[in-house]
């Protein structure tokens, strides 16, 4: 069995405002910040609310992102994590099935 190639991924998505909205929250909670520092050298974050689908790795996404969000992936000054997906049910977001936010890092 060989391995498809995916030409083109339509990574477009909208989410409903409600849905949109209890994502943020959840995303933005003390207790989520305190667990993604944790694990990481800095003491700070803030949401950007900026999200993403990830996409099939190609040429031409090299990273698994859109083009226009791997200048995040490039910074020092940003992280992407994965939407957990007990957030994503929760927010009643089935659509797409995978999700990426990016945060900033404030303080080191």
């Amino acid at each position: 069995m060989g391995l498809k190639i995916i030409e083109n991924f339509d990574s477009s998505f909208t989410l409903l405002p409600e849905a949109e909205n209890t994502l943020f929250k959840l995303l933005t909670t003390e207790q989520f910040i305190a667990q993604i520092t944790s694990q990481l050298s800095c003491q700070k974050l803030e949401f950007t609310e900026l999200i993403f689908q990830p996409v099939p790795y190609s040429k031409e996404t090299p990273k698994g992102m859109p083009k226009e969000f791997e200048k995040y992936h490039e910074s020092n000054d940003y992280i992407i994590i994965n939407v957990p997906p007990n957030f994503m049910f929760n927010a009643k977001i089935f659509q797409p099935s995978r999700l990426c936010a990016i945060y900033k890092i404030t303080q080191h």
